[in-house]
């Protein structure tokens, strides 16, 4: 296939559209089913990127959710925990393959921002991921392969419809990318920049204890971050992005939305919300916006009187103020990424209201000394990468 005739572009009256590649060779993906559109492929060549290298950095299956040319989640393919299964609404009895481990954790980091996305994989789709995606509201996948089964099973969602994409994991791009904005072309170095252990040498706090668990999460965040609008921060826990903050014009904006996300991850886990009893038949959108709702400060919105009745066999308790810090205040173990230097220790203390302990940025602002000494103040690690990571 040297093009592939879009629907239309960013949106509808953007006429016509296309991609195909610019010294007509062929292109290296190939559309197994439905029809994708423009942002489809861009999160699928973000995507496949992504864990492309994440698969080559940890050696681990690896899986990202995208929405908006940005991962919702990414993770590499642990297996899950009972706790895990609960939050993720996973059967306890499902047999679960590693690359179905590593969708699974990448989508239910964020679920409400997951809604629609676009999947990808480092390794061919299986039954049990398809048997997974199948359940879910998603808009494509990205893989390269797809075994029969799993195709049988993704060809049956969205009415037939579901975009799936194959790409050849062989495919190397040209060293020089362009692209054109209000038609003026751009030309670049393709973003090569090789992200491994080798990049978190540079320790500079007090603490120089890093375990082989923070390097993983560490590189997890780094590469994470290569692929997401920024400005951006992504925090980590157990080869997992439990939180990314992106496209914020304030850093401390970002360490913000990232760290608002990782306690909302945690807050899933509290006893008060696995025992939410949900009504017989509620949709999986709806049971996942009653949780973020319930878990937020609007939760009479779903609490109230005729309203509760709608998605709870029981009208849930009130998960309080005080009940909620004290839970956050349980993380630890938690490791911070930022695409650019942290410009004020600020950033250090909201990371470590979510459990932060280790932290990759590539340092060079001229208060580092600020950041390092705030960081020592709570033992912290922190690596400086010497490496920005900015992604547009």
């Amino acid at each position: 296939m040297k093009q592939f005739e879009l629907k239309y572009g960013c949106n509808p009256n953007q006429k016509p559209a296309s991609i195909y590649m610019k010294d007509g060779s062929e292109l290296p993906v190939s559309v197994l089913n439905g029809r994708p559109g423009y942002i489809n492929f861009l999160d699928a060549l973000n995507s496949w990127q992504l864990v492309k290298e994440l698969k080559e950095a940890t050696g681990l299956p690896s899986a990202a959710s995208f929405k908006h040319v940005s991962p919702a989640g990414a993770a590499v393919g642990l297996p899950l925990s009972d706790v895990d299964r609960q939050i993720y609404f996973v059967a306890p009895e499902a047999d679960l393959s590693p690359i179905a481990c590593a969708y699974i954790r990448a989508r239910g980091a964020d679920r409400l921002c997951s809604y629609g996305d676009w999947a990808a994989l480092s390794d061919p789709c299986d039954a049990a991921t398809a048997l997974y995606l199948k359940d879910e509201v998603s808009d494509g996948i990205i893989a390269p392969g797809y075994t029969d089964e799993a195709l049988a099973i993704l060809k049956t969602k969205k009415k037939g419809n579901y975009n799936v994409v194959q790409i050849d994991p062989n495919y190397v791009p040209a060293l020089q990318e362009c692209k054109d904005v209000f038609g003026v072309t751009f030309e670049q170095g393709h973003n090569n920049f090789r992200i491994d252990a080798s990049l978190l040498e540079n320790i500079v706090t007090e603490n120089k204890v890093l375990s082989e668990a923070a390097i993983r999460d560490m590189i997890v965040a780094l590469i994470t971050l290569k692929y997401t609008q920024s400005n951006s921060v992504c925090y980590v826990k157990d080869g997992q992005a439990i939180g990314v903050g992106a496209g914020q014009q304030s850093r401390i904006h970002c360490t913000r939305l990232a760290g608002q996300k990782a306690d909302n991850w945690l807050l899933r886990q509290h006893p008060k919300v696995l025992g939410l009893q949900f009504v017989d038949g509620i949709r999986r959108p709806d049971r996942d916006n009653a949780i973020d709702v319930y878990l937020s400060d609007e939760y009479e919105d779903v609490l109230a009187d005729g309203v509760w009745q709608t998605r709870f066999k029981v009208k849930p308790e009130v998960l309080t103020t005080e009940e909620k810090k004290a839970w956050i205040a349980r993380q630890s173990g938690v490791t911070c990424g930022s695409d650019a230097f942290f410009p004020f220790g600020d950033n250090v203390e909201r990371a470590r209201k979510s459990g932060v302990q280790y932290i990759a940025e590539p340092g060079g602002s001229i208060r580092d000394d600020h950041v390092i000494a705030t960081a020592n103040k709570y033992d912290m690690v922190m690596a400086f990468t010497g490496m920005r990571l900015f992604h547009h």
